[in-house]
């Protein structure tokens, strides 16, 4: 894909996937006991919205922008208005100039008692993320490969937390590399939680992709659950620019798939391109 967030950063896939793992967050600090998130290709942290790159990309336009300016319903909107507040602290009122990524949402959810480990390879942006979360004692930026901390960092301490996996996808192999490091990761800590991004391109990658982690968190004792969520703003072309993004989500929250089913159908219509976006939520099968 030669992925660079820069240019993607607030579109309809960061919606979609950071509405998600604010969800499951929101859901682990019911708890009392420390939780820990492990970020394994975190990026940059944060993204100006007003830089060259995002100019060029512009996705964020048909994004969040749409969905801060979304009316939802009284079901709907205590459900995103977590994530949306999130958003709104990082820009002055009114302003839509900075996004954050996936590291620093995590963190504006973490409690006294919690930690994130954020782990990336590429040294500016990870100059970004350090400069980020400088001097904060609860947050540990690694500069280690994500496929090599993903097995590495699990269990953690805390036993209980979220792995947020979401590769840049550059290389041809990244499909498969994240269907065994997964399952290596899995068989360590099957009691964890985990939120793989992936992008919809190839039906048949996504397909056995999807197979190989349901077969993973299904072999377990207990079996782990799986969902999986696909939401396109509008048909894929060859060549063309993403407009499907997928989720799967391995041991969700209980509550999970009745939050997305009251959310999805009303972001269908501001994130849509050309007409209105549509969604599938599914238990995959090995």
């Amino acid at each position: 894909m030669n992925y660079r967030h820069a240019f993607h950063a607030g579109g309809f896939a960061d919606v979609i996937k950071h509405i998600v793992l604010v969800r499951m967050l929101t859901y682990l600090q019911e708890k009392q006991a420390p939780f820990r998130v492990i970020d394994t290709h975190a990026g940059a942290g944060r993204y100006d919205l007003t830089g060259e790159e995002a100019r060029r990309g512009g996705e964020w336009l048909t994004g969040i922008a749409r969905v801060m300016q979304a009316r939802f319903s009284e079901t709907a909107l205590p459900l995103v208005t977590p994530y949306l507040d999130i958003v709104r602290a990082f820009n002055a009122p009114g302003t839509l100039e900075a996004y954050p990524g996936s590291p620093l949402i995590a963190r504006a959810l973490l409690r006294p008692q919690d930690r994130l480990t954020a782990c990336e390879l590429e040294s500016g942006a990870r100059k970004q993320l350090i400069d980020a979360l400088r001097r904060d004692s609860q947050a540990r930026v690694v500069d280690l490969d994500g496929w090599t901390a993903l097995p590495a960092f699990v269990p953690p301490n805390e036993r209980r937390g979220l792995v947020l996996i979401d590769p840049a996808f550059e290389q041809k192999d990244e499909f498969e590399r994240l269907g065994s490091a997964f399952a290596e990761a899995y068989a360590k800590w099957p009691t964890g939680s985990y939120l793989i991004w992936y992008p919809v391109k190839s039906r048949r990658a996504t397909d056995t992709l999807a197979r190989l982690v349901a077969g993973a968190a299904a072999a377990s004792k207990p079996a782990g659950k799986c969902l999986r969520l696909e939401f396109s703003v509008a048909p894929q072309e060859a060549g063309g620019p993403l407009t499907s993004t997928g989720l799967l989500i391995v041991n969700p929250p209980w509550t999970l798939a009745g939050e997305l089913k009251t959310v999805l159908p009303e972001l269908e219509k501001p994130l849509g391109q050309g007409g209105a976006g549509r969604f599938r939520l599914e238990t995959p099968k090995p």
